[in-house]
């Protein structure tokens, strides 16, 4: 007999959630003490305590669920994962596309140091987006004129980040449906564009703004694109808490 959601979610969340808020004041002790004396050094302690926190929701994925994550690509960028400084542009498909990345990550070793450009509103979420923002995520609100020099500055932050990154940019700008690929078949169709299929047509300020600012100290971009087997059901975060599995390609 299945176990009801709640029974397995409850438990899970509130663990996680006095476990993270141990960790965000961690974080905000180090940022307001260590920080202003020595960046590199609150870098570090940083990356050890975002990965401690984001390494349960990897085990919540890896183990608890089971989802499978197959990897398709060169045995030259293979070796390469987690040495190197990289911007990694993916299609957005579902909800736990972020956290298909922190598998990802952790496999090669840079979980700590895995960021991201997300909008706003993230940043003020308890737990998550609090550790985020200590771990130097980049938080935009969706509008260009705003948004420019906010990217700017942030990625010319990095410069100096003392240890092999990911920077992901969701580069279709929002999450995958039938009605948005419609729309941008429409789109596509009109402006004599190919017509996509499984992806909407990626937004190109924020990729520009990123390699523009970036050239100088991040060698690599991995175009990064997400799948999930028609075998296979749409993973989502509930679905992970109950224990159900799936398939994830990229």
């Amino acid at each position: 007999m299945a176990l009801p959601a709640a029974v397995v979610i409850v438990p899970l969340g509130l663990l996680f959630f006095s476990y993270g808020l141990i960790i965000n004041l961690i974080q905000a002790i180090c940022f307001v003490l260590i920080r202003p004396l020595s960046k590199n050094t609150y870098r570090t302690i940083n990356r050890a305590l975002a990965e401690l926190l984001w390494l349960d929701l990897v085990w919540v994925f890896d183990w608890w669920a089971g989802v499978k994550v197959q990897l398709f690509t060169d045995q030259e960028t293979l070796h390469l994962l987690g040495k190197e400084h990289a911007l990694v542009m993916s299609n957005h498909r579902s909800d736990i596309d972020w956290l298909v990345g922190w598998v990802l990550a952790q496999r090669a070793g840079c979980l700590g140091s895995a960021i991201a450009v997300m909008k706003k509103s993230s940043k003020v979420l308890p737990v998550i987006g609090w550790s985020m923002w200590f771990s130097e995520y980049l938080f935009l609100e969706r509008s260009w004129a705003k948004d420019e020099n906010t990217l700017k500055s942030g990625l010319q932050r990095l410069k100096d980040f003392p240890r092999p990154f990911w920077l992901a940019l969701f580069v279709e700008g929002t999450r995958f449906t039938q009605a948005k690929l419609s729309a941008a078949q429409e789109y596509a169709a009109s402006e004599g564009l190919p017509i996509p299929r499984n992806v909407l047509i990626p937004r190109t300020k924020g990729f520009v703004s990123a390699v523009s600012n970036m050239r100088s100290f991040v060698p690599a971009v991995y175009d990064v694109t997400l799948a999930i087997p028609k075998s296979s059901p749409q993973p989502t975060m509930l679905r992970l808490f109950k224990g159900h599995s799936s398939v994830v390609s990229e």
